[in-house]
């Protein structure tokens, strides 16, 4: 018998896509479907959830469409050094255990197994945009209180920063600030504290940085309001505080796609042609974690947070670059937007 527990994080594998939805946002990252004798038939993510409705599916199908059927499990004898030693190695948040029938019996939950972990380390959002690419969309609201499957954007950066836990999160507000505040007050609900750093005129990427009430003792993390993401926070501080950093840039692969054939002109003569080619690039994905000392140098006023790198590579200082795997979506744009809800 499944404990009582973890019936919650688990789901019929006919129930629709809207209730798997329902149950994820409860905080499972690999939400387990069970047929009626409750052996487990598959795994959905939210991921899988968007690229399902980015397809045209329908929230009315059945979750069991659109799962993965292969999965990592583990028996109800396995150790604990066990389960933990194949999360590190596969990098696994979860990990279903079936009894000896095949049925599911519990889920292994890595902050469980680590113990709970309420991390020093403070997180700036910034949500002061007007979000202008977006149009008539944010006249009334702003950009990171758009809602995406049900609930703001920003809510989900909140819930993600305390899932990993950071307790104490700072939000930079500008354009239509009171939304914002009003919606989140003091972040008691949320499991958290919110302070709100509040911007007299737009400051920029970076610029609120300097108005935190102290430098933190601690790496900051800071990200943009208005992404969609599944970012590993913890493993994103391991990696700048490993590899000694003074900042560090989450980055992201990015593909273009050109439809025309190239051409490679050398000497006025044609050296090479490429058909429709596809230019690969690292992109800035609007995450980063900051070392206390580097935050002493933002100036006063307007000032774009990749000055801060700009000014590290000059002096030749440690900046480092880390790839964000997960989830991501930079909702800046309508079609961005659009691919985020699903499609719709």
């Amino acid at each position: 018998m499944m404990p009582q527990r973890f019936t919650k994080f688990c789901l019929d594998s006919h129930e629709t896509l809207r209730r798997a939805l329902e149950v994820i946002d409860l905080g499972v990252r690999a939400l387990p479907l069970v047929d009626g004798e409750h052996r487990l038939v598959g795994t959905l993510t939210d991921g899988d959830v968007r690229r399902a409705l980015l397809k045209n599916a329908s929230l009315d199908e059945a979750a069991r469409d659109h799962a993965k059927t292969t999965f990592t499990t583990v028996s109800s004898e396995a150790s604990r050094a066990e389960v933990l030693d194949l999360m590190q190695s596969r990098i696994l948040h979860q990990v279903p255990i079936l009894d000896r029938q095949g049925r599911l019996a519990g889920l292994h939950l890595l902050h469980e197994i680590l113990g709970a972990i309420e991390r020093p380390n403070w997180a700036l959002i910034m949500a002061g945009g007007r979000g202008t690419r977006l149009g008539a969309l944010t006249d009334e609201v702003p950009k990171p209180m758009l809602k995406v499957v049900g609930r703001p954007i920003l809510e989900r950066l909140i819930h993600h920063f305390v899932g990993f836990g950071i307790r104490r999160i700072f939000i930079s507000v500008h354009y239509l600030g009171h939304v914002i505040e009003d919606y989140f007050g003091d972040g008691s609900k949320f499991g958290c504290q919110i302070d709100y750093l509040r911007e007299v005129e737009p400051l920029g990427t970076g610029g609120s940085l300097r108005l935190l009430p102290e430098v933190p003792a601690h790496p900051l993390l800071v990200c943009n309001g208005d992404l969609v993401t599944q970012v590993d926070f913890g493993s994103l501080l391991t990696f700048h505080e490993q590899g000694g950093y003074l900042a560090t840039m989450g980055v992201r692969s990015y593909s273009h796609h050109i439809p025309y054939g190239c051409v490679e002109i050398q000497d006025g003569q044609i050296a090479r042609l490429q058909e429709k080619p596809s230019v690969e690039h690292w992109v800035n994905a609007g995450i980063y974690a900051l070392s206390p000392e580097i935050l002493r140098r933002v100036p006063e006023g307007f000032f774009p947070i990749t000055d801060l790198f700009e000014a590290c590579l000059e002096r030749q200082e440690k900046v480092g670059a880390f790839e964000v795997l997960d989830d991501w979506i930079d909702v800046g744009q309508r079609e961005h937007l659009r691919q985020a809800r699903g499609g719709r």
